[in-house]
């Protein structure tokens, strides 16, 4: 999962970036409106966290643009102004939630976490495909109630397979699903990075088939469920 972190406060989205990446999120900031505006049209992204009071343009006119775009992007609205009137604004021009600084972490944690499975098509916290169950908040995986060693990549890689389940990923939308900006990760490296996971879901019957020229795909279980 990639979030955009659109804030000023350079301490804040330091803060906020550095607990996102330890949870396992892709991580980008910018931090001024334009710079953000620019960024959601020309790269995909599972969530934006939005500062409303931005430089250059105010971060209302960026969800105002966003979803004139038709974009379903979710977006979670942070500012130091908790006014019920500019709160009212920013939920009718589309944002799906809404943080008063100053904020609890470990609640802007969990509100990162719902509207994330929202992007994943889910609203439960853990997925079960064949013998394997993929905790959506705790980023863990276990195969016939045994826990599976993922490195941090693998982990995210599985999560994207799990959440897109008998759709077909490119290579390259797989490098922009798992990496932020600088990161120098090449086709060849997501080849490798499939392959470690293939190898560790065998025992579970989860199958991620190459589809030639293409990219992959997770074979659908027929038997999927979803759990609370």
């Amino acid at each position: 999962m990639r979030i955009l972190i659109a804030e000023d406060d350079s301490i804040l989205a330091d803060g906020l970036s550095r607990s996102l990446r330890y949870d396992g999120y892709a991580v980008d900031v910018v931090s001024d409106g334009s710079s953000a505006d620019s960024a959601l049209q020309l790269q995909s992204f599972d969530l934006l966290i939005l500062d409303l009071d931005l430089p250059g343009l105010h971060g209302l006119s960026v969800l105002r643009q966003l979803r004139q775009r038709k974009s379903g992007l979710p977006v979670l609205i942070l500012t130091a102004a908790d006014s019920i009137e500019q709160r009212v604004e920013g939920l009718d021009l589309g944002a799906d939630d809404y943080m008063a600084k100053p904020f609890a972490l470990s609640e802007l944690e969990a509100r990162v976490r719902a509207l994330t499975r929202r992007t994943a098509g889910t609203s439960v916290a853990i997925l079960r495909h064949k013998k394997l169950t993929f905790d959506l908040n705790g980023r863990t995986a276990r195969i016939d109630n045994q826990p599976l060693e993922l490195s941090a990549r693998e982990t995210s890689l599985l999560e994207i397979f799990l959440s897109r389940s008998g759709r077909m990923i490119s290579k390259h939308q797989l490098v922009d699903l798992l990496c932020e900006w600088g990161e120098e990760v090449t086709t060849n490296a997501i080849e490798v990075y499939v392959y470690r996971l293939r190898k560790k879901l065998e025992p579970s019957g989860a199958r991620i088939v190459t589809i030639r020229g293409l990219g992959y795909c997770l074979e659908p279980d027929t038997s999927d469920t979803i759990a609370a």
